[in-house]
């Protein structure tokens, strides 16, 4: 059963948050300030905010630039998840992984039918990894973003969460680049 070992200690992550949005700004940004309010209550740190439209190669290119960020461990999108034709945001994020996390989107579901019922079926949230870096893709609701952080993230970003979490093995993310 997973548990939080309170032997070990917090390490705190710097996550970068990027809003996808062809209309908001940021004093608009609900569901991206409730995931800055998350995560530095957790006791993480908010490296970098930023807020883009629903272009893919622009989103693409900005993730890019923060997984070559040595300063960068996480980044989270909100927004542009869905269906509709401008929602490209989960197609930008694979355009950069090197491995998508094919659970987060199973989990996020789960999560999702449990407030939303079959109304879940129509997110497309996602996670990955690409040079190092954890990258998440998150719907743009605020009640979405809730469920996502207090039903996953703050557990999996919680080097404490057992039996296992992200923050344990992300040394070990990048080794295939260091190898010989």
């Amino acid at each position: 059963m997973a548990q939080r070992d309170n032997s070990k200690d917090f390490i705190p992550v710097r996550i970068a948050m990027l809003t996808v949005s062809d209309s908001r700004s940021l004093a608009e940004d609900r569901s991206g300030q409730v995931l800055v309010d998350r995560l530095e209550t957790a006791g993480h740190v908010l490296a970098d905010r930023k807020i883009l439209p629903d272009e893919r190669e622009e989103i693409a290119d900005q993730l890019r630039d923060w997984i070559a960020n040595s300063e960068i461990d996480v980044v989270i999108s909100t927004g542009g998840t869905g269906l509709t034709g401008r929602d490209v945001t989960v197609e930008a994020h694979r355009d950069v992984y090197e491995k998508e996390i094919d659970a987060f989107g199973t989990v996020f579901t789960i999560v999702s039918m449990q407030k939303i019922g079959t109304s879940a079926v129509q997110s497309r949230a996602t996670g990955g990894v690409a040079g190092g870096t954890y990258l998440f893709a998150l719907p743009g609701s605020p009640g979405a973003c809730k469920d996502a952080w207090d039903e996953i993230l703050v557990k999996q970003l919680d080097y404490r969460h057992r039996p296992c979490n992200f923050v344990e093995i992300m040394p070990r993310l990048d080794e295939h680049l260091r190898r010989k």
